[in-house]
């Protein structure tokens, strides 16, 4: 079901065109370094946190969107609504690649495929709330024409307006601190889709896309900043994208140590 869903949506995908985005003024390790010397000799300054967008985040390759994640901590969990964007790995190139969303094609056949399904996610999937205290999240999904038809009783899924937008709340998933896939030195603020549907408000459609049945989806997510978060989703053991999510109201001039240097454990 989850693979007839996603070529549904790989199919309506050519929604926006490309812009080039200037890569952000960050000090990047040699290729090999180890998480720990990274860490010590190329540590993040204020400045460098300040300077990282989420447009800019998108113009690095996968390589060094991983050494930004090595050198974040997770910071507590986070409470509210937040903006979200996502974005494919690239390669030095440029070039997107499609993982686990569909079958695998050959050099520029999957570029155009993961762009194009890059800028549907993009479209569909608006951000994420998080309910702390109940420790759930919750993602924004765009009420669009094109998920009603799969969806039975649409009128009946809980609404939130935010952002100037006003959103479907889908896929619920458990919040907790745990330990990272990548970088187990360190724990990330960790969203497990397997628990939906033993929370409040689980729906099987479309709900169950994101679950073991589905795509299997696992996040996890480190502060950059206060309100700027950087993510990454595993579809089941493999890693499929990078994630931000922004509260749009945070907007520090100046970045406290306490905020982004504390773990959520």
């Amino acid at each position: 079901m989850a693979t007839r869903f996603v070529r549904l949506l790989a199919m309506v995908a050519l929604l926006t065109g490309c812009r080039s985005v200037t890569p952000p003024p960050l000090q990047f390790a040699p290729s090999g370094t180890d998480i720990e010397a990274l860490r010590k000799t190329y540590p993040l300054s204020d400045a460098e946190r300040l300077a990282l967008t989420p447009q800019n985040l998108r113009a690095l390759t996968q390589e060094q969107v991983d050494q930004v994640y090595a050198r974040l901590t997770s910071g507590a969990l986070p409470d509210g609504a937040f903006r979200g964007d996502l974005f494919f790995p690239r390669d030095r190139n440029g070039r997107a690649r499609i993982r686990d969303l569909a079958d695998p094609a050959p050099g520029l056949l999957a570029h155009v495929a993961s762009l194009r399904a890059e800028r549907l996610g993009r479209v569909l999937w608006k951000g994420k709330v998080f309910f702390r205290t109940q420790r759930i999240v919750r993602n924004r999904i765009d009420d669009r024409i094109l998920l009603r038809p799969i969806i039975p009783d649409s009128e009946t899924i809980p609404k939130l307006t935010f952002d100037g937008e006003t959103t479907w709340l889908l896929f619920p998933a458990r919040l907790s601190c745990g330990d990272s896939r990548f970088d187990p030195t360190r724990p990330s603020i960790v969203v497990d889709y397997s628990e939906g549907p033993t929370l409040e408000g689980y729906r099987p459609v479309p709900d169950r896309l994101a679950g073991p049945e589905g795509l299997n989806i696992r996040d996890e997510v480190r502060i950059i900043r206060p309100g700027f978060y950087l993510g990454r989703a595993y579809f089941g053991k493999r890693f499929a994208l990078n994630f931000t999510i922004v509260d749009p109201a945070a907007s520090p001039k100046v970045i406290d140590p306490a905020v982004v240097e504390r773990s959520c454990g």
